[in-house]
């Protein structure tokens, strides 16, 4: 007897080991094709990983369930426990129609909405971002238009939702942020582009294009749909589609996953265009961010940011070069504005929901008033007219030679150094005090 009852819990935990390690894939639901790039999210909101191009979820240990599944242009999927197969229904979702360009109208203004969560780690601290934006674009069709126009996002108005947390997992919100590191900023409407040979003549099938360490770009087309994966770490013609971070890829900064998904519908010819967008992703991940742009915590400090992203195009049109000049120039009162949550974006998640709450919870005005000012920050200089002349053409002189530069780094990290310790100084007492109260 009890050999069997040891023969069965072998077979039991041999078992649950192979469910754990076995691939599970994702795949459309009426194709069954696998959906390469699906992002995956665990219970708290955070990106856990991208499934590899045969629709692969990464490794994900069993505590880590229940998790979320997603796929730009699919209704989002919880998965509960290890299964072989996570099927996703694609989400249709219809835009008004817009005018076909002419003389007139050849300036293609975009409305769009757009959600992202972004995480900034060093090696003590962590900052995670949720955001809601309204966005616009206002592409023109070559360099003759005399009007530049603008392919990158530009904001119309945002909501955002931070937390910051400790060493020690102490953590505060807030919906202000002193440092910018989100990449959403940066990366917008692909350009246009060619189908694949094979795909031209089908009505629905898939081409991958290899580069030169993997494959480059996946194209998936579905009737007079396309959607497009594209590894722009692959190989450098990746960097087509994403022309506004050209700059930072000729600065060396060390990407360490660069993946976008470009979303488009009613395609009728032999190419993509932004005309014919719905949405598109991206999830980017990077140790820094840029030379010089960004400090947090420490002079020098590295630091690893992470930012996934959704774009939903709610309208487009047409429209004049007078009007879109108009439209460049009008000053925005965002308080006039509305975020317009499109249907197709998936419900929030509760960890999402609860951080979302927390930050409405905030009293601002109490805080502020509890703040005593650091009189370190307060200036010292004198209110003397002669002196304050005086001083600053000495502050003028110094820059010139490079002298104030080398002061203000070290002052900067001596100021810090000190401002954490003050920071830390209770909650370090503070677990001293827990950890002999343990060891009694």
């Amino acid at each position: 007897m009890r050999l069997i009852f040891t023969m069965f819990v072998v077979l039991f935990f041999a078992f649950m080991a192979e469910a754990q390690g076995r691939n599970v894939v994702v795949a459309d639901s009426v194709t069954r094709m696998p959906l390469g790039s699906a992002s995956v999210f665990d219970s708290q909101g955070s990106l856990i990983g991208i499934c590899d191009s045969k629709g692969r979820i990464p490794y994900i240990e069993v505590d880590s369930y229940p998790i979320t599944v997603r796929y730009l242009g699919f209704q989002e999927r919880s998965v509960e426990t290890p299964t072989d197969t996570v099927f996703l229904q694609e989400s249709v979702s219809e835009l008004n129609e817009i005018l076909v360009e002419t003389r007139e109208r050849k300036v293609l203004h975009m409305l769009a909405y757009m959600r992202e969560y972004s995480t900034l780690t060093t090696y003590t601290d962590t900052v995670f971002l949720f955001r809601e934006k309204m966005v616009d674009y206002m592409l023109t069709p070559d360099s003759k238009t005399r009007f530049r126009g603008w392919s990158k996002p530009r904001v119309l108005k945002a909501k955002s939702y931070y937390r910051f947390t400790d060493k020690f997992g102490l953590d505060s919100v807030s919906d202000e942020c002193r440092f910018h590191f989100s990449w959403s900023d940066w990366l917008g409407v692909g350009p246009v582009a060619k189908l694949p040979t094979v795909l031209k003549s089908v009505d629905w099938g898939s081409d991958t294009i290899y580069g030169r360490y993997s494959p480059t770009e996946i194209w998936t087309k579905n009737d007079d749909r396309i959607i497009v994966d594209v590894n722009v770490l692959s190989d450098t013609t990746s960097r087509r589609w994403v022309p506004n971070l050209s700059g930072f890829f000729r600065n060396d900064l060390d990407f360490e996953n660069f993946r976008v998904r470009f979303n488009y519908d009613n395609v009728t010819g032999d190419t993509v265009c932004p005309m014919d967008l719905t949405g598109y992703s991206f999830n980017i991940e990077s140790n820094g961010r840029g030379h010089g742009m960004f400090w947090f915590n420490k002079v020098d400090e590295p630091f690893f940011v992470s930012t996934y992203a959704e774009v939903y195009i709610l309208d487009k049109e047409y429209i004049s070069v007078k009007e879109a000049r108009k439209w460049d120039s009008r000053k925005f009162d965002a308080r006039e504005i509305d975020i317009l949550e499109p249907a197709a974006a998936p419900p929030l998640q509760p960890a999402i929901e609860e951080l979302v709450a927390r930050v409405h919870d905030v009293d601002k005005e109490g805080v502020r008033l509890a703040v005593t000012p650091d009189q370190r920050l307060v200036s010292t200089a004198s209110s003397d007219r002669n002196f304050k002349i005086g001083r600053r053409a000495l502050l003028l002189l110094k820059g010139l030679l490079g002298i104030s530069g080398h002061k203000m780094k070290k002052n900067i990290e001596q100021t810090w150094s000190e401002m954490t310790k003050e920071l830390y100084k209770p909650h370090a007492i503070q677990k001293e005090t827990d950890d002999a109260h343990e060891s009694e």
